[in-house]
């Protein structure tokens, strides 16, 4: 995709956006919520921003906000788009080097996942430690070089450094964490059991059908990634009855997300008073 379009996106927003954002959310199904607490926001509908898509996915609002969480100023995107959708992995992605370009150094991502480790409870939150992407590579044709390198490092996808404070916030506040690593997807049908079962075993905890794009082409482009998963289904044991439910899924995203709003913007609060702490 040419530069050209992402920086007539940035360009919009610019004259759209308060303060000096460093920190960018995008909220997954059912996620919304998250952005609840946010105080003094501007409401961006995507279809308002120049070569934004329009999110179709239940649970997704289809807003750019702007207000402040955790102290700070920060950009948050009520839904995402989804290579299920039918958008091409750079449309999918090109919110986050719009973000790059007007001066975003952080990215937190969340989902809606199913737990395929055995340990998972419906409603447990996942700090994404790594992952595995069964979706096309987002970096696939020409580079451009105005974002990143060829071949980018994706040995600490995820901020270690943020992964560890995390861990601290949530002790002090008393909300239990699991941990794990993230299989991404193409959906948009769910998995079958066979699958569930294949990917627990070469190292998945959890599974979804988004995240991993932005996260990769987020990591091209330099910026600092944290991500949590809300597990809404349990992928391992199968009663005769059991069916996969989209609404099922916006109900157990929606009953975390207010664990995830007091995390998050303790998160950002943390970010913004270390903001020269080195990559790990």
């Amino acid at each position: 995709m040419e530069t050209r379009l992402y920086q007539e996106a940035a360009e919009y927003l610019a004259g759209r956006i308060k303060g000096n954002p460093q920190t960018a959310l995008i909220l997954g199904s059912g996620l919304g919520r998250l952005a609840d607490p946010m105080e003094a926001a501007d409401v961006i509908p995507y279809e308002t921003i120049p070569h934004f898509v329009r999110s179709t996915a239940t649970g997704h609002k289809g807003n750019l906000l702007c207000g402040r969480l955790g102290g700070a100023q920060i950009l948050a995107m009520q839904g995402r788009f989804h290579y299920y959708e039918g958008y091409t992995m750079q449309e999918v992605t090109f919110p986050v080097r719009v973000m790059k370009l007007i001066g975003i150094r952080n990215l937190l991502v969340s989902n809606a996942a199913g737990g395929i480790n055995h340990t998972f409870r419906v409603g447990d939150l996942m700090i994404i430690c790594d992952h595995i992407n069964q979706m096309p590579n987002p970096l696939v044709g020409l580079n451009n070089e105005a974002f990143g390198v060829r071949f980018p490092d994706m040995t600490h996808a995820y901020d270690r450094t943020y992964i560890r404070w995390m861990e601290d916030i949530a002790a002090r506040r008393g909300i239990p964490l699991k941990k794990g690593v993230y299989v991404a997807l193409t959906g948009p049908s769910y998995e079958t059991p066979a699958e569930y079962a294949f990917y627990g075993k070469v190292g998945g905890d959890a599974v979804g059908m988004s995240t991993v794009p932005e996260v990769i082409v987020a990591r091209h482009a330099g910026l600092r990634v944290f991500g949590m998963s809300v597990i809404t289904n349990e992928g391992y044991h199968f009663a005769d009855d059991f069916v996969n439910d989209a609404d099922d899924v916006i109900r157990a995203a929606n009953e975390a997300a207010r664990k995830m709003a007091v995390l998050f913007g303790e998160l950002i609060k943390q970010i913004n008073l270390n903001a020269s702490t080195p990559i790990l």
